[in-house]
């Protein structure tokens, strides 16, 4: 069977790659159907892995003219924290990923906010003091590198924390990343909510369907967001964010793009 065709919306999106499925399993495929990869560096890979071994990735994209994003780890990390040592902890794990901004020249690097109401909630000017001064310190490192810092919504249940930081940071380089996804399985709360209070930052997309359930990432359409909302929000007011689609299977990616094909969605952002 015959691949269609997608370069029209490939050549306009990014596709989420975790760092060892892209190098092991999926380059060849990136390469042939020129995908352009959101690439993750969650686990150990910035520990394990060589300099050489990235670059020699970074080379190959940028040999077929690809570009690409990084999405900074998350998991395990507090880079508002109270503990100073977890908080350090914290900081040098995502100074690593920041260090690969020269040898990628990625679009953009997408980080989680990682608040939570129910966590620092109850220290929220303590929280903000620490995180403020770890998003200034990366968004120094991205704009000297004519990067974007993203910060993605995860569990936060209202624009709140997203609001706060991106007004202190005040700069160019520091954008919000609205997760669609997100917004269904924790945040419970539609887009509605969180544009327009964010547009003023909005840089970025991460595109991935549900039922509201759980954290699916099943392919576009096979939920029940309203893309067709949103990207006519988007269209409305002249916002034009990058996109990154977020599936956790080839058949979901193939999924999405059928999807993006057919419903020209990607059209509303030119």
């Amino acid at each position: 069977m015959t691949t269609p065709d997608y370069q029209h919306i490939t050549s306009r999106c990014f596709i989420n790659a975790p760092w060892y499925d892209l190098k092991e399993r999926y380059l060849d495929l990136f390469l042939e159907q020129k995908l352009q990869p959101e690439i993750g560096l969650e686990g150990l890979c910035l520990y394990e892995e060589t300099e050489e071994n990235f670059k020699k990735i970074a080379n190959t994209l940028q040999d077929n003219g690809l570009s690409c994003t990084l999405h900074a780890p998350f998991f395990d990390l507090a880079p508002g924290a109270l503990d100073p040592q977890i908080l350090e902890v914290s900081r040098n794990k995502l100074r690593k990923a920041f260090s690969l901004i020269a040898l990628f020249r990625p679009k953009s690097v997408v980080c989680h906010l990682n608040y939570e109401e129910n966590k620092q909630g109850y220290k929220k000017k303590e929280w903000k003091v620490a995180a403020l001064k770890t998003w200034q310190e990366l968004t120094h490192i991205a704009a000297m590198q004519e990067c974007t810092l993203m910060l993605e919504n995860t569990y936060e249940s209202s624009p709140d924390a997203h609001e706060t930081i991106l007004t202190e940071l005040n700069s160019d380089s520091a954008r919000f990343c609205l997760d669609v996804g997100h917004l269904m399985s924790f945040a419970k709360t539609p887009w509605q909510d969180w544009l327009p209070r964010l547009s003023p930052w909005l840089g970025q997309l991460h595109l991935h369907d549900n039922n509201g359930e759980g954290d699916e990432h099943l392919g576009l359409g096979l939920g029940s967001f309203d893309f067709q909302g949103l990207f006519q929000f988007l269209s409305a007011n002249n916002l034009h964010p990058l996109v990154t689609l977020e599936p956790h299977s080839e058949e979901d990616l193939w999924q999405a793009l059928d999807f993006l094909d057919k419903t020209k969605l990607l059209d509303y952002l030119n």
